[in-house]
C-alpha cells in the first residue's frame, strides 16, 4: 500500500470547495463548543449529529471530526481566562494557564496553547497516516475472541479512570449494558424488554441517548451549578498594551516539551478508554518531574501549559486509529463519531480503509488542513471567542433545548426517541450530580451489543469453552495489555491529578 499516493488521493477529496466549507464550519463550531463552559466535544457532536443527516458522508464526517478536535483548541481559552476548563481534557491547562494570565501574559499563553495544540494534532495525524494502515493489516487476523477482549479493554480502562469512585463507573456501565439488551435477540428472535412497543424492537437507538446525556444533561447541570448566574467579571481581559505574542524563549524552552508529549499523547489516545483527559494529566505530571525547576509549576510556567495542550490534541488524533481500524470507540466523543458512520451504513473495521479509501483518507487528509485552520482561528480570533464567553445562559439554554429536540426528532421522526432523549437528559443531570459517568454509559451502550455478539460467536466456535481466549496468541496479548493498563493507568492519572492540585494549592 502506497501511503503517499493514498494521502494525495485523500487530499484531492478534502480540498473540494464544499468539503472545505464543511471543514471550516466544523472547526469554527468546535472552537465555539470548546469555549462554552460545561460543554465539550461529546455534547457538541451529539447535539449536531442529526443536523448532518442527508449531507454527503465524506463532508459530514470531516465536519464532525473537525468539531471533535476543534473543541480541544477552544476549551483552553476558558481555562486560561476564567480558570474554568471548557471540558475535562483541558483541566490540566488551568494549572499554569490561569496563573500566566494573572501575570499579564494572557496573550502569549493563548498563542502558545494554539501552537502546542497545532503541533500535537499535526504529529498525531502524521502518526495516523503511518500507523493506521498497519493497524488495519494486523486487525484483519482478529476474530470474535479478540473483538470481545478489545471491547472489554475499552470499558475496563475507562471505568478505572473515572474519578475516585470506580464503583460508580461500573454502575454507569451496567446501565449502558442493560439499555443495550433492549430489542430483538438476533440469535433466538425473542424480544427483550420492549414492553410491547414496536419502536423498541430494533433496540434503543444510540443518538437520542447521547444527545440527552451530553446535550441536555450538561445544560441542566450547568444551570444547577449556577453558571447561568455568572457574568463576565471573572474574565481576565487581555492587556493590549502588553506584549501579545510569545517571545523567542517561550518557543525555545518548550520545543522538546511539544515533541515528547505529542508522542505520549498519541500513544495514550490509541488505548481504548484512556482518552485525552488522562493524556493531559500524565503529560503535566511527566513534564513537572523532568523539569529542572519543578517549583515553578503552578505559578505560571509556560511548559506547564504547553505539555497538557500538546498531549490532549495528540490523544484526540490517536483515538481515531481504533475507531477506523477496529470499529472500537475509545471515548464518548469517538462513540458519537461511530454513530455518524453508522448513520450512513458505514462500519469501521479492518477492511474499512480498503473498502472506503476516499472517505478514510479524505478524513485523514482533512485533519492536516483542519489543524492549520484551527491554528489561524485560535490566534487571530481570540478577541471574538473572549466575547463568546459572555453569552448568557438564558440565551444559550433554550437554544440548546430546541436544537436537541428538533435534531432528535428529525432523525427518525420518532416521538418515542424524543421522549427517550428528554429522559436521558434528566438521567444525565443526576449522573453528573452524584458522580456517575455518562461517558461510561454511552460507551457501554455502544460496545455492549458488539461485545455480546462477539462473545456468542466465540462460544459457538469453541463449543462453550472459555479456554479459547488462552489458546490464541492475539487474545493473550490483548489480555496482557489490558491487565497492565488497568494496573498502571489509574496510578499515573492520580499522580498527575495530585501534582496539579498541589501546584494550584501552592499558587
Amino acid at each position: 500500500m502506497d501511503i503517499f499516493s493514498d494521502l494525495v488521493m485523500g487530499l484531492s477529496v478534502a480540498i473540494t470547495p464544499i468539503n472545505l466549507v464543511y471543514l471550516l464550519v466544523g472547526a469554527m463550531v468546535g472552537m465555539v463548543v470548546g469555549v462554552i463552559p460545561g460543554f465539550g466535544p461529546s455534547a457538541g457532536l451529539a447535539i449536531l449529529l442529526p443536523v448532518t443527516f442527508g449531507m454527503d458522508p465524506v463532508g459530514a464526517i470531516m465536519m464532525l471530526a473537525a468539531i471533535y478536535y476543534g473543541a480541544m483548541y477552544g476549551g483552553t481559552i476558558t481555562s486560561i481566562l476564567l480558570n474554568t476548563p471548557g471540558e475535562s481534557a483541558t483541566v490540566a491547562s488551568t494549572f499554569d494557564g490561569f496563573p500566566l494570565a494573572k501575570k499579564g501574559r494572557a496573550g502569549p499563553a493563548l498563542v502558545m496553547q494554539a501552537v502546542a495544540s497545532f503541533v500535537g494534532g499535526t504529529v498525531g495525524v502524521i502518526l495516523i497516516t503511518i500507523l493506521a494502515p498497519l493497524f488495519s493489516q494486523v486487525s484483519r487476523s482478529f476474530g470474535p475472541p479478540e473483538y470481545f477482549l478489545l471491547a472489554a479493554m475499552g470499558m475496563l480502562t475507562l471505568i478505572v479512570m473515572i474519578g475516585t469512585n470506580w464503583k460508580l463507573g461500573v454502575v454507569s456501565a451496567l446501565i449502558g449494558f442493560a439499555l443495550g439488551t433492549v430489542g430483538v435477540d438476533l440469535e433466538t428472535g425473542q424480544g427483550r424488554y420492549t414492553f410491547g412497543s414496536a419502536e423498541l424492537i430494533g433496540g434503543i437507538y444510540f443518538i437520542p441517548i447521547a444527545i440527552g446525556l451530553f446535550g441536555l444533561g450538561e445544560l441542566f447541570y450547568a444551570f444547577y451549578s449556577g453558571l447561568h448566574k455568572t457574568g463576565s467579571g471573572g474574565i481576565i481581559q487581555i492587556d493590549k498594551k502588553a506584549r501579545f505574542w510569545p517571545d523567542a524563549q517561550d518557543f525555545i524552552s518548550t520545543r522538546w516539551t511539544m515533541a515528547r508529549h505529542s508522542v505520549l499523547g498519541f500513544v495514550v489516545g490509541v488505548i481504548p478508554g484512556a482518552g485525552a483527559t488522562i493524556a493531559s494529566l500524565m503529560a503535566y505530571s511527566t513534564e513537572r518531574s523532568l523539569s529542572k525547576t519543578p517549583e515553578k509549576f503552578g505559578q505560571g510556567e509556560m511548559a506547564g501549559l504547553v505539555a497538557p495542550e500538546t498531549a490532549n490534541n495528540a490523544a484526540s488524533s490517536g483515538a481515531m486509529i481504533p475507531l477506523l481500524t477496529l470499529g472500537i470507540p475509545g471515548s464518548a466523543s469517538t462513540a458519537v463519531l461511530l454513530a455518524a458512520f453508522m448513520l450512513w451504513g458505514l462500519r469501521p473495521g479492518p477492511l474499512f480503509m480498503e473498502q472506503n479509501p476516499e472517505l478514510a483518507w479524505g478524513l485523514i487528509a482533512s485533519m492536516y488542513l483542519g489543524n492549520m485552520v484551527l491554528l489561524a482561528i485560535s490566534v487571530f480570533a481570540i478577541p471574538l471567542f473572549v466575547q463568546l464567553i459572555k453569552v448568557p445562559y438564558r440565551i444559550l439554554g433554550p437554544a440548546v433545548v430546541v436544537i436537541c429536540t428538533l435534531g432528535t426528532f428529525s432523525v427518525n421522526a420518532s416521538f418515542v426517541e424524543t421522549y427517550l432523549m428528554f429522559a436521558a437528559g434528566i438521567v444525565g443531570f443526576f449522573m453528573r450530580l452524584y458522580g456517575f459517568s455518562p461517558a461510561a454509559l454511552v460507551l457501554a451502550l455502544v460496545l455492549g451489543p458488539l461485545a455480546e455478539e462477539a462473545l456468542r460467536q466465540t462460544l459457538t466456535i469453541s463449543r462453550g469453552s472459555f479456554g479459547i481466549f488462552l489458546e490464541r496468541p492475539a487474545s493473550l496479548w490483548i489480555i496482557g495489555v489490558t491487565i497492565v493498563l488497568v494496573l498502571i493507568l489509574p496510578l499515573l492519572g492520580r499522580i498527575g491529578a495530585s501534582a496539579g492540585k498541589a501546584e494550584k494549592a501552592g499558587g
